[in-house]
């Protein structure tokens, strides 16, 4: 019979990674009754989850998606009954637009595709649009319009899960890096760089960008890539943009969105990405993208032309090769879940991932399917 330090900390589940999905699947398990600890480098929210634009949207996803996406959605609406903070969620509405013909069908077909995974959405002509939206530039030809999708602040929402879940039972603990995960033939055992140690028969990796690496150590290696999204706010103005706003393009560098705060702020991003250093935990913010994004986004608000850029950001973000996240149970190893590489749009799905886990964890299975999530796709 093997023995084990009794200085070991143990509980049923252990979450290497406190982004927003770590943070919340960390809630969820502990109203599905389940002791947890929560392990994060830094602080919980700190990268990706912290640093992305904070969309809250649902059109435009790959529509296999869309049921996570709405779980998603019923959640955001009640955090304030849910956790006690609200994180700055706004039902403010998005829309996509285009300024060719053929991104213009593309976002029709995908109206109608939606319709049945519970998702309306309404198009519009460039007339029709500014008739509702007057800050939409003169070059807009097609809009999509999605009113029940909206935004929030993505530095308080992982933050404020963690909370919650400390508050719930969860024991969280920060600024601990993870250093080695073995698995013994009933727990797993997880190290950590100053010298502590962890036991769990349940293990979920959510550690974003640094997943991959921890799935290839159980034999599960994945096509991946870190890059920093290129992200920039703007000096205030009078605020008149509810919606968020996005650019359907399909081409790249016309891929831009923006969206104005009550401060009066707009927030914006999109374009080419960074490479991102795992080593450093950087990505750089390269000044070129930030002049290419400009024209752009003026074609989707022409005031924006006038402002001044007051500060630029990036963060590291995990990209897998499909597009497309690692979510639900290992194929190899019997106890081990995944929730990372969410591709830069896993901000809205944040809290549906955390609900889905914790169910998946807790009892065996989930309503949601999580088949084209599986990591065992690339096996």
């Amino acid at each position: 019979m093997t023995t084990y330090p009794t200085n070991r900390m143990q509980a049923d589940v252990i979450i290497v990674g406190g982004g927003f999905m770590g943070a919340a699947t960390a809630f969820f398990l502990r109203r599905q009754g389940l002791s947890v600890i929560l392990l994060e480098r830094n602080l919980v929210g700190q990268a990706a989850s912290g640093v992305n634009f904070g969309n809250v949207r649902r059109q435009s996803r790959y529509l296999g998606q869309l049921p996570l996406a709405n779980r998603s959605r019923d959640i955001w609406i009640n955090l304030p009954r849910l956790i006690g903070e609200d994180a700055e969620f706004v039902m403010s509405g998005h829309i996509l637009v285009t300024t060719s013909e053929k991104d213009g069908a593309r976002l029709e077909k995908y109206a109608v595709d939606c319709k049945p995974y519970g998702l309306d959405l309404t198009i519009m002509t460039g007339d029709q649009a500014r008739a509702k939206f007057p800050m939409v530039g003169p070059d807009i030809r097609t809009v999509s319009y999605s009113p029940l999708d909206g935004h929030a602040n993505p530095r308080l929402a992982a933050p404020a899960f963690g909370r919650a879940a400390r508050r719930a039972g969860a024991r969280v603990i920060e600024n601990t890096e993870v250093c080695a995960i073995t698995k013994t033939s009933e727990d797993f055992i997880v190290e950590t760089r100053d010298g502590h140690s962890f036991q769990a028969p349940l293990l979920q990796i959510s550690s974003g960008a640094w997943g991959r690496a921890m799935a290839a150590s159980f034999g599960e290696d994945i096509p991946f890539a870190a890059n920093g999204p290129q992200m920039g706010v703007t000096e205030p103005l009078p605020y008149r943009i509810g919606p968020v706003i996005g650019s359907a393009s399909s081409v790249l560098e016309e891929g831009v969105y923006l969206r104005q705060v009550k401060r009066g702020n707009i927030v914006y991003g999109g374009g080419r990405r960074s490479v991102a250093d795992l080593v450093a935990k950087r990505s750089p913010i390269d000044p070129l993208n930030t002049m290419r994004q400009m024209p752009y986004l003026a074609r989707l608000v022409p005031q924006i032309a006038r402002l001044r850029v007051i500060r630029t950001w990036s963060g590291v973000e995990g990209y897998v090769g499909d597009n497309l996240p690692i979510m639900g149970p290992s194929s190899k190893v019997p106890g081990l879940f995944y929730a990372f590489g969410f591709c830069g749009h896993g901000f809205q799905l944040g809290p549906g991932v955390g609900m889905t886990m914790a169910e998946l964890i807790a009892t065996g299975h989930t309503d949601i399917p999580l088949e084209p999530f599986h990591i065992k796709r690339f096996q």
